[in-house]
């Protein structure tokens, strides 16, 4: 991919070239000075723990052409420097440009809320691909093409970054892209240029108040996938809601697309007619405008028939067969982190889950107690520089819920474990004396306290980190894996 710098300034009315010839060409843009190459424009970026500005003798050495700043830079032989305003929103405006406006030119399906969106896609994806569609998909664990998988570093890349991934995947040939998108992406706009399809919403709960200050600012950027839908040139656009969720109701008004609904009231366009739920499987019965699913599926839970009920409504929005639908279901396996159930050869239960929001503690506690002929383990901690309201509403969950607590550390990031779970620990005042709690700061320490006294009838959730195979901790990022942690307790206790 390459550009004229010249043909790029006209996106940029108000920019200033402060020095450089504007006569080349362009071949890459980037945010990030470590990946510059040899024609690439540097984008410099002021964020909260870095400013771009300062890597720009970098970006000179490693073939930077031009950059584009906010700040007056001294110039430099052989290097354009451009000036805006605002280099968040030139670069908003000028990478859709740039990559020929891909995501104009598949059906994009966007899946939005607090949980439920990894589930959701990979289905969807699977489904598309039985019945024929080259598929793109991006999401929280993973950035796939057709079968070409890389690992996400944000569940919506910025700008740039989602911009290159949906060109790679329009030179794939894939006719669709399934992604997961977050309220971050929709309040900074990272998805500019993209016209969706197919928009859907899971569920909005208590997340993100760090970034986002209120509840009703998080719905609002939740919203904005929903309210611009119909905008664009796409014929057959379809806005799918779960109207259990009372955000729902709020954002369709404002919809002006075609509208399916799903949930549990029969007024739905789908609707669970029964659901068995059993520790490895579930059978479900839906309702659906294509007729009746009879489904035995290898996930279980509750919160996975929304899941369910969500990627078929995409799947029927989008005119595939309800066979198809049916049959990958029936085969599907889940997703990594997802309640996943450990085996390493013990008497008990152990699930590994991604579940950090009180929504999400709460959804899989509840299908975990179905499941539990024993006592309820819950081991879970909160994450550091990340809302601090929901600590201590976790703490009440899992209180309520389980029978023994492991309270522990998550990600830290920046903050002390300890004050953490000090927070968490204001929701478990004045627990009962038949609740068991315990706090063990070292997350390894409080998996195998867990594991070590659990009984054969018991039921352990280490609950918050699920697909992460590593842990942010104030000075360091290290490998950690709650999957691997049980395998490696069970081994040793083999020796």
């Amino acid at each position: 991919m390459e550009k004229q710098l010249k043909d790029l300034l006209k996106l940029l009315p108000e920019a200033k070239v402060l020095s450089g010839t504007t006569d080349k060409t362009i071949t890459d843009l980037t945010i990030d000075s470590r990946t510059v190459k040899n024609g690439s424009m540097f984008i410099c970026l002021k964020g909260v723990h870095t400013d771009g500005h300062k890597y720009i003798d970098k970006a000179v050495s490693l073939g930077a052409t031009a950059v584009l700043v906010e700040d007056a830079v001294e110039p430099k032989a052989g290097l354009t420097i451009i000036q805006v305003a605002d280099s968040n929103a030139a670069m908003t405006a000028i990478a859709p440009w740039f990559y020929d406006y891909p995501g104009q030119k598949m059906r994009i399906i966007g899946v939005t809320g607090t949980n439920g969106k990894t589930t959701t896609t990979n289905i969807v994806r699977i489904i598309l691909r039985q019945a024929g569609y080259r598929v793109g998909m991006i999401g929280t664990i993973n950035t796939i093409i057709e079968d070409e998988v890389e690992t996400s570093h944000n569940t919506t890349p910025n700008v740039v970054d989602l911009q290159k991934v949906l060109y790679r995947m329009l030179q794939a040939k894939c006719d669709y892209v399934v992604m997961e998108v977050s309220s971050h992406a929709l309040a900074l706009n990272r998805v500019a240029g993209i016209e969706f399809d197919v928009a859907a919403l899971t569920n909005i709960t208590q997340d993100h108040l760090d970034f986002h200050k209120t509840f009703e600012n998080y719905r609002e950027a939740k919203a904005l996938l929903f309210t611009h839908l119909h905008e664009g040139k796409k014929p057959n656009k379809t806005a799918i809601f779960n109207m259990d969720d009372h955000s729902s109701s709020c954002i369709l008004a404002r919809t002006k697309t075609n509208i399916l609904k799903y949930g549990k009231n029969t007024n739905n366009d789908i609707y669970p007619i029964s659901f068995k739920v059993e520790a490895t499987h579930m059978e479900l019965q839906l309702h659906t405008p294509a007729g009746e699913m009879n489904l035995l599926l290898h996930i279980t839970g509750e919160f996975n028939v929304y899941n369910v009920m969500t990627a078929v409504a995409i799947c029927l929005a989008e005119q595939i067969p309800a066979e198809k639908i049916s049959g990958v279901l029936d085969g599907f396996q889940g997703v990594t982190g997802r309640f996943q159930l450990v085996n390493a050869g013990q008497k008990f239960t152990v699930i590994v889950d991604y579940a950090h929001t009180p929504d999400g503690l709460d959804n899989v506690l509840r299908t975990a107690r179905q499941i539990t002929k024993g006592k309820l383990w819950v081991v879970f901690g909160c994450g550091g520089d990340r809302d601090n309201k929901k600590r201590p509403i976790m703490g009440r969950i899992a209180l309520e819920l389980a029978d023994k607590l492991v309270v522990t550390s998550d990600n830290p990031r920046s903050e002390n474990p300890e004050l953490i779970i000090a927070d968490i620990e204001k929701g478990l005042a004045g627990a009962p004396a038949t609740k068991e709690i315990h706090k063990i700061t070292d997350r390894r320490e409080a998996i195998y306290y867990a594991l070590a006294h659990a009984e054969p009838t018991d039921v352990i959730m280490i609950a918050g980190k699920g697909h992460e195979n590593y842990q942010i901790l104030k000075e360091k990022t290290i490998h950690f894996d709650d999957h691997e942690v049980v395998q490696d307790f069970f081994k040793q206790e083999k020796k």
